[in-house]
């Protein structure tokens, strides 16, 4: 049974999971309603700061849309408005939801929400936080993955494109790996399900560079570019 529910009011749009989050509002968007709630169990900071929220047993990640790149240097965190559909906060929950529906490892989607202004909008995604998995980054910081490892990647990366599935920003921080190895894919903003073509080498390509740029970045970064990554494209061509 869908248990997706929407909701409009005079200027916002609301998108959720009833069985995760019976009731939404806009406040429930707003990190100071989790704050003030001393809900708030951590940040994180990229683009903008990301919020991670608990809501009785569940955790939940809060991330708040914003443009990069120069384009982000004038107008930070608003969109022009052509459709509901294609805003990218409700864009994203339903490509998470069929994702989801379809066995892949991504995070459940559990709200979204819009903000119209006018000819623009703002918007805001809950998802649930993937408990005791950290980003490839963070783990290579630390120790070396073994051939193994690097191979479940591959294998991970084939299975989402022999589903179709593209993701817009394929990179070290959006691989979210457990204890126990197990992987998952984050951040679809942008995604979509396609039919064959090149974009699955650009995918791989970008993936490449994201590696190499954060062993550029940080001193002591686990990472051997030529043997790591036949390791990852051996698991690729292998496959899940």
């Amino acid at each position: 049974m869908d248990s997706q529910h929407q909701l409009w009011s005079r200027r916002h749009f609301l998108l959720h999971d009833r069985a995760l989050m019976p009731l939404a509002g806009p406040d429930e968007f707003s990190p100071k309603y989790w704050q003030d709630r001393d809900a708030v169990t951590g940040t994180s900071h990229g683009r903008g700061t990301t919020y991670f929220v608990r809501q009785d047993q569940q955790n939940w990640v809060l991330r708040h849309y914003r443009r990069g790149g120069m384009v982000g240097k004038l107008v930070k965190d608003s969109y022009l408005y052509t459709g509901i559909e294609r805003t990218r906060p409700v864009a994203e929950f339903r490509l998470l939801a069929k994702l989801h529906q379809m066995g892949l490892p991504v995070p459940k989607p559990v709200a979204a929400h819009v903000e119209r202004l006018g000819i623009r909008y703002r918007g805001d995604i809950l998802i649930e936080q993937i408990p005791g998995a950290r980003d490839l980054v963070a783990w290579l910081k630390e120790k070396a993955l073994s051939a193994q490892q690097w191979q479940a990647v591959g294998a991970l990366m084939r299975r989402f494109h022999d589903a179709g599935v593209y993701h817009a920003d394929l990179n070290a921080h959006n691989i979210l790996m457990a204890e126990d190895g197990q992987l998952w894919l984050i951040d679809f903003d942008r995604g979509a399900c396609r039919a064959d073509g090149v974009w699955k080498e650009d995918n791989l390509a970008r993936l490449l560079r994201s590696f190499n740029k954060e062993q550029g970045k940080l001193p002591g970064f686990h990472w051997q570019a030529q043997q790591d990554w036949q390791a990852l494209m051996a698991g690729y061509e292998k496959g899940a």
